[in-house]
């Protein structure tokens, strides 16, 4: 079975040479502003998970989406697992692009592509070990996008996201090699390490939450060193992704 793949990677076909830059977590249309200041290209928002920080009501979902600017593109980090309930979720909050963080059945990605066409679709892959790397190979041909991320599907509670845990970067660099796909990074990043993670992985972008926070609040601070040593406050990540 193939994919039409009529999504799109819109806002993030920039031409600076640096990494794409998605806060995550985001809880109000201040944080928002915020993010965009410190140079956010993406920002995302957490509906319902099993375990985890970041979980915010529609209201504030929709709140949010409202606010963001023009060619900042919008993650909805969403745990349904069925076409039928991506498609409502989506029509209920709009994002440019559904991050799927939990395993999506290909027959659902097939006809959750076909009733949204021209949204962007990310799947997570949970970097738990070598076998992540054929987890993304199989789901590769049906999405716009991977993102790779620390969590554990498997645990008694199960992590999604979130867990500030930084994984096995060098699986991470052979997921982006093997896969015709731009790849997100994510997993306990923050600025002592995102200009590390970049070399190492060399992704399309990076994708922090709690990183960029003190006390579940997001810190100007955090942002501007983050964004800093990611290049796009001056630091020294950005010739990593044009080699």
């Amino acid at each position: 079975m193939s994919s039409d793949r009529s999504g799109s990677i819109p806002a993030a076909q920039r031409a600076d040479g640096l990494p794409q830059l998605k806060i995550c977590c985001i809880a109000s249309p201040e944080e928002a502003a915020l993010a965009v200041r410190h140079g956010a290209t993406a920002l995302g928002v957490v509906s319902a998970m099993p375990s985890g920080p970041g979980v915010v009501s529609p209201a504030t979902i929709s709140a949010v989406l409202g606010a963001v600017p023009p060619g900042i593109d919008t993650f909805l980090l969403t745990s349904r697992q069925s076409a039928t309930g991506l498609v409502a979720h989506h029509r209920e909050h709009p994002a440019t692009t559904l991050q799927l963080v939990d395993h999506v059945p290909v027959d659902d990605l097939v006809a959750l592509r076909a009733a949204r066409q021209g949204v962007t679709l990310v799947q997570v892959i949970h970097v738990t070990g070598p076998e992540a790397l054929d987890a993304a190979r199989a789901v590769a041909p049906f999405v716009d996008a991977l993102l790779l991320d620390s969590g554990n599907p498997a645990a008694a509670v199960r992590e999604l996201g979130g867990t500030g845990r930084a994984h096995d970067w060098a699986i991470s660099a052979r997921i982006r090699e093997a896969v015709d796909l731009p790849v997100w990074l994510a997993g306990g990043l923050h600025a002592g390490n995102v200009a590390r993670a970049v070399e190492v992985v060399r992704p399309h972008g990076v994708d922090v939450c709690s990183g960029v926070r003190t006390e579940g609040r997001l810190d100007p601070g955090k942002l501007a060193a983050f964004a800093s040593a990611l290049g796009r406050g001056g630091g020294s990540a950005a010739a990593a992704t044009s080699r």
